[in-house]
C-alpha cells in the first residue's frame, strides 16, 4: 500500500522528507518515528544537551563526540542515530526539534492521523475531547484525529480549533472583541 505524502518546506521539511523515505524503503517508520520522539524527550529534559543541539559553540567534532556517548548509553542505534550524526556533521543539529516533529508529521499523514491544536479555557473533560475529536474527524474526512489541547484562560470560555490549514475561533474573548469593535463604529 502506497502513501501519497506531502513534503514539507524549509530545511526541517527537506531533512524529514528524506529520513520519511528512507526509513518507508527499509519499513522502519516507526521504529525511526520512536527512536527521534525519544531523542527529542531527552533534549526536553537535560539542560546540557539542547545546549549542545542549539549553542554553534560546539565544533561538529565535539558534537558528534557526544552524540556517540548518549547513543551508547541509551543503547540507541539504526537509521534514526544515523541521521541525527549527519545533522550534526552538517551544522544543522539546530533544527533537529523541527526535524523530528516534520517527520512525524509525515508519519501521521501515512497513517492517516490529522492534528487539531486546540485550545481552552479551562482543562477539556475526556467526554469533551471525545466529541470534539469526532466531530473534526468528520470534517477531516474520517481520518484519526490527534488533538493537541492547550489551556489559555485568556480566552474566557469557548474553544479555538486549528485543523489544517483551517482555525475555527469560537472563544467568548474574540467575541467581546468583535463586540467592542461594533460598539466603537456606533458610538
Amino acid at each position: 500500500m502506497t502513501h501519497k505524502v506531502v513534503s514539507l518546506f524549509g530545511v526541517a521539511g527537506r531533512y524529514a522528507t528524506a529520513l520519511f523515505e528512507l526509513a518507508s524503503e527499509k519499513s522502519a517508520t516507526e521504529d525511526v518515528a520512536k527512536s527521534l520522539a525519544s531523542f527529542q524527550a531527552m533534549i526536553d529534559e537535560c539542560p546540557e544537551l539542547l545546549r549542545l543541539v542549539k549553542s554553534p559553540v560546539f565544533t561538529v567534532d565535539e558534537q558528534q563526540k557526544a552524540l556517540r556517548a548518549i547513543f551508547t548509553k541509551t543503547k540507541m542505534s539504526g537509521i534514526a542515530t544515523n541521521f541525527i550524526q549527519l545533522v550534526a556533521a552538517k551544522r544543522r543539529l539546530f533544527v533537529i526539534s523541527d526535524m523530528i516533529e516534520a517527520y512525524r508529521r509525515l508519519n501521521d499523514q501515512a497513517k492517516g492521523i490529522v492534528a487539531a491544536e486546540v485550545t481552552v479555557a479551562a482543562p477539556l473533560r475526556p467526554d469533551h475531547a471525545s466529541a470534539l475529536r469526532q466531530a473534526l474527524a468528520s470534517v477531516s474526512g474520517g481520518k484519526f484525529v490527534n488533538l493537541d489541547v492547550k489551556t489559555d484562560p485568556s480566552i474566557i470560555d469557548g474553544v479555538i480549533v486549528k485543523l489544517g490549514s483551517r482555525m475555527v475561533d469560537a472563544s467568548v474573548r474574540t467575541k467581546l472583541n468583535a463586540i467592542r469593535t461594533r460598539m466603537k463604529e456606533v458610538g
